[in-house]
């Protein structure tokens, strides 16, 4: 795990570790699956706060917890529902994209 790219994050998969440059893409309203049940048996957190640490409301009994957000990366199993926000985000970054090959291809040449 020592050799790599600086700065790269890297994501337990239960068999091997896939690395990745840009920190997990998380918005709040997502709903969550962990690898581990809380002890109320319920594996479906909701994400209610983002920051260094992710805040998480429990299905099950409703409890609030705080995890630092590289442990939210270790434990998460898989996305169940994305947030409203995670739509909106997407066709933000889909238009940009857009937005930027098409004004590369239409240049006038300054030479």
């Amino acid at each position: 795990m020592g050799d790599g790219a600086a700065g790269a994050v890297v994501y337990w998969t239960g068999s091997t570790y896939m690395r990745s440059a840009t920190p997990l893409q998380l918005v709040i309203g997502d709903v969550v699956r962990l690898r581990k049940p809380h002890p109320c048996g319920s594996h479906e957190w909701t994400v209610v706060r983002l920051g260094a640490d992710i805040g998480l409301r429990c299905h099950g009994c409703k409890r609030r917890v705080l995890l630092p957000r590289r442990e939210l990366e270790k434990r998460l199993k898989a996305f169940v529902e994305r947030g409203p926000a995670f739509a909106i985000a997407e066709a933000a970054l889909a238009a940009a994209a857009t937005r930027d090959s098409v004004g590369e291809q239409t240049e006038p040449d300054r030479s």
